[in-house]
Formats: structure tokens, C-alpha cells, sequence
């Protein structure tokens, strides 16, 4: 993806409370109902803690920006096509 632009950080690299911010991020971005599982923002922390050690989360962080964000593998896929076409174009 993209040269050496984008690197993928394993989540279990993270201090604790560094990976909750990022999810608690990636919770208020998505858009996502913190009442859904009944135990608020909590509750969907567990659940992409979980979605990362599937693997269906990553974290990536932009060394040209210096930004951390968690994504799906198909936001993570489609950025990375997105951003082909921009250096191609370009």
C-alpha cells in the first residue's frame, strides 16, 4: 500500500488506554448506537477488541500525516485503492 507511507500496528503494541481511545474513535467516526449493546461505549470497546484479535479491524498509522486510525479491512483496502489513484493521478 502505498510505498512507506502506512504501517500497520499490531494492536497488542498499544498501552491500554491508548487502544481504548482509538476505539472509542473509530465507535463516535462510525456513527455507531452506544446504547446497542446495553453497556454503552464500554460495551463496543469489548466488542472491536474482539474484532481486532479476528483480524477484522486493523490499526494503521500515516507517517506522512502522523495519524492513528483503527479501520475495517475493507475501509483499509479501499484507502489504499483510493490512494493509488491519487498518486496516479498525480
Amino acid at each position: 500500500m502505498s510505498g512507506d507511507r502506512f504501517v500497520e500496528v499490531p494492536y497488542r503494541m498499544l498501552p491500554g488506554e491508548t487502544l481504548d481511545g482509538l476505539l472509542e474513535a473509530f465507535v463516535t467516526r462510525q456513527g455507531y448506537d452506544t446504547t446497542d449493546t446495553g453497556e454503552g461505549m464500554s460495551g463496543w470497546v469489548v466488542e472491536l477488541r474482539r474484532q481486532l484479535e479476528r483480524g477484522e479491524l486493523i490499526i494503521a498509522h500515516d507517517l506522512r500525516t502522523e495519524t492513528t486510525e483503527v479501520m475495517t479491512l475493507a475501509q483499509w483496502r479501499a484507502f489504499g485503492r483510493d490512494l493509488a489513484d491519487d498518486e496516479e493521478e498525480g
